[in-house]
């Protein structure tokens, strides 16, 4: 789905431009946290350089652990959106995503992977780990999308979680 595939080092990473972004977070939970500082790398800029073709319409967000978000492309490809490092002036800590988590403001935080390791463009939406467990699949908190209305079956589920182990796989 994209012209460019590419992959970086950890060093290439942290050699691209960053930027600051000031925001507030949301939790499914209900909580708040009002004028954080996040700065990273802008998701923007990775996806201009992999070179998004016509046909790429959602992201499949791939962490640590096997974890897994989905995004519709509009929603990742915002200027606001980071590969965030540090938080407050400070490092990421691990229990918050060290050494890097994506940050989508706009939407709840779990949105917002933590241990992100990449991104896999796809032509259709594809759950991720809490969106197979009940959670909404896009996740607006102005609209409290937190559960995803029916539960999904037994053999959805499992349907799901086998083509996100296709993408992981591809992924490594």
């Amino acid at each position: 789905m994209v012209e460019h595939p590419f992959s970086l080092t950890w060093d290439e990473f942290l050699a691209l431009p960053r930027k600051t972004v000031h925001c507030d977070i949301h939790c499914v939970t209900t909580w708040s946290r009002l004028d954080n500082d996040f700065e990273g790398v802008p998701v923007q800029d990775l996806l201009r350089r992999a070179g998004l073709k016509k046909e790429a319409k959602y992201c499949l967000v791939v962490a640590e652990q096997g974890f897994t978000t989905n995004l519709p492309l509009s929603d990742l490809d915002r200027p606001e959106n980071l590969i965030a490092l540090n938080w407050a002036g400070e490092p990421l800590t691990p229990e918050h995503g060290w050494p890097a988590r994506l940050l989508v403001p706009h939407l709840y935080f779990w949105k917002s992977a933590k241990w992100v390791r990449g991104f896999e463009l796809l032509d259709d939406d594809l759950p991720g780990f809490w969106e197979q467990n009940g959670y909404h699949m896009r996740g607006d908190p102005w609209k409290e999308e937190r559960y995803g209305g029916r539960g999904l079956t037994q053999h959805e589920i499992n349907k799901f979680r086998n083509a996100s182990k296709k993408v992981l796989r591809n992924d490594q």
